[in-house]
């Protein structure tokens, strides 16, 4: 099977790597020929170019560009696809791009690889990157069931565990652990800068160790992603936000009452919720 990806970065470079080393033929994509080359080099991909007329060859193409490409992409890459190609992306975002590419493509699945580091670009491409971690499958009823089957047979040889649900529900439950907590973390940043006397900030930026690391690293990402997120999923988020402003106030609330016992009931609370997830 011949495959395409559409953007050589973390994600799909690390598609790339892991598919070629089962057999498979990549080819990929990249507006840099720099990108191009270096995927090349390392591996990644048998050819590399880039003009979309390479996916012309490939059965399965995945894009793996930031949200506000992917339809673009999708549009200019319909002339130099097959009738039955199935088209799938990397999007943390389903609802509308899922509605926008099945206009353009009757054989898209969206699809949500939940795996990732800290670092991007084609050089931070991992072997083994999806490995125990979920992929979301978001069909619609007019998805080819083929198509559904094809992208969850690859998801699998990924090693990831596959989860199909409906776009709108995928982009509920992400908004609640990725999008809020992007949110959360940049606005935990933002607080701390606001402390008014420079030499305390400056204390406390060489004293910041692991519980400033966790809570803020994804507040410390790529500002175009927070975009993107709180532009495709809006509502989703401005609901969690909502909801996560009512939390904190609660807990203001309780701490200025100097309520005490109502502060730990609901910190046991969270103890034990925290449990629930698979982290």
């Amino acid at each position: 099977m011949n495959i395409g990806i559409v953007g050589l970065g973390l994600i799909g470079g690390s598609i790339g790597l892991d598919l070629r080393s089962r057999g498979f033929n990549v080819f990929g994509v990249s507006s840099r020929q720099q990108t191009c080359d270096r995927a090349q080099a390392r591996g990644v991909v048998n050819e590399a170019s880039i003009n979309l007329s390479l996916m012309a060859a490939a059965d399965v193409v995945f894009i793996c560009t930031p949200l506000g490409l992917i339809e673009p992409i999708v549009r200019e890459l319909v002339p130099y696809l097959s009738p039955d190609t199935i088209v799938t992306d990397v999007g943390s975002v389903k609802t509308p791009i899922v509605q926008a590419v099945s206009s353009l493509w009757p054989n898209f699945v969206g699809g949500h690889p939940m795996a990732g580091t800290a670092e991007s670009g084609i050089e931070a491409a991992i072997p083994d990157l999806f490995v125990g971690r979920p992929y979301v499958v978001t069909p619609t009823a007019q998805t080819p069931t083929f198509a559904v089957d094809k992208v969850e047979e690859i998801a699998r040889l990924l090693g990831a565990k596959v989860y199909r649900c409906e776009p709108i529900e995928h982009d509920r439950a992400v908004a609640w652990i990725s999008h809020l907590p992007l949110m959360a973390s940049a606005t935990l940043v933002a607080a701390c800068d606001r402390e008014g006397d420079r030499d305390i900030v400056n204390l406390a930026q060489h004293l910041a160790s692991s519980g400033f690391r966790d809570t803020s690293r994804v507040g410390g990402g790529n500002p175009e992603l927070g975009v993107m997120v709180a532009k495709y999923n809006r509502e989703e988020l401005l609901r969690s936000l909502s909801i996560y402003r009512d939390s904190l106030d609660e807990f203001i609330t309780d701490i200025e009452a100097e309520n005490w016992q109502a502060l730990e009931h609901k910190l046991k609370l969270t103890q034990q919720a925290r449990q629930n997830y698979k982290l």
